[in-house]
């Protein structure tokens, strides 16, 4: 996926979802603030030649889509919109906590304790490199609309409902910027994700009311789909 004017994208068939979580907590805290400044920090994983999948460009695609959701979601919200205060990468599960919470590896979470995203860097970097760049802007988006959530005072009644709506505003998120033609969609990056995913959501059998229930893969795409196509009035904000 690249930043910068393009075509308008095609219609959205084969995008598939990757699941992300949101703990929240009263109160706030402060992230740890040495961490945010590297992004890439020991990252392992191979690196392809042509230099599509390399660390450097994982770090270059997590800040263009962090800066894009800024973007993004001030013309919704306004100039009184407050972007997420950070964005943090982690190693080690326990290496950042969420009000007291310690955050697991294999993981993405929006604190709204600390009102920051974090990630595990490993993880989020052989994702990368397994299913290609339009994974790191979902993830972003994702998590990005947790932020969101909690700045517009949305709390669902079931963690399903925040979740799915959290894939419909990523939807929209981009959607919305390649129909302005920040963002393109280049060859291959839907594809890559149906490859890369061969299952995503809820366990079969997992209740839909049960506490951290994401969604069947089935819901998750049409969430998504449903903003990517119509944007945030499909979201029900």
């Amino acid at each position: 996926m690249l930043v910068r004017p393009a075509p308008i994208l095609a219609p959205l068939t084969t995008f598939v979802l990757l699941a992300g979580c949101a703990p929240t907590a009263p109160g706030r805290q402060d992230p740890p603030p040495d961490r945010a400044a590297d992004p890439t920090v020991a990252i392992t994983g191979s690196v392809d030649p042509d230099g599509t999948d390399t660390p450097e460009e994982f770090e270059k695609d997590i800040r263009g889509s962090q800066l894009i959701a800024e973007q993004y979601w001030e013309q919704r919200l306004g100039g009184s919109f407050q972007a997420i205060r950070q964005v943090i990468p982690y190693e080690r599960d326990g290496e950042v906590d969420c009000a007291g919470q310690p955050l697991p590896r294999n993981n993405a979470v929006y604190c709204s304790a600390g009102d920051f995203i974090a990630y595990d860097v490993n993880w989020a970097f052989a994702a990368f490199q397994q299913i290609g760049d339009a994974f790191v802007y979902y993830l972003l988006g994702h998590e990005y609309a947790h932020g969101v959530q909690a700045r517009l005072g949305i709390r669902k009644e079931f963690t399903i409902e925040q979740e799915l709506q959290a894939d419909c505003m990523a939807g929209a998120f981009i959607g919305d910027m390649a129909r302005q033609q920040v963002l393109t969609m280049q060859d291959g990056d839907t594809q890559e994700l149906a490859d890369g995913l061969a299952a995503v959501g809820d366990d079969p059998g997992q209740p839909w009311f049960a506490p951290g229930s994401h969604g069947t893969p089935q819901q998750r795409f049409q969430s998504f789909a449903d903003g990517y196509e119509n944007s945030l009035a499909a979201c029900n904000l």
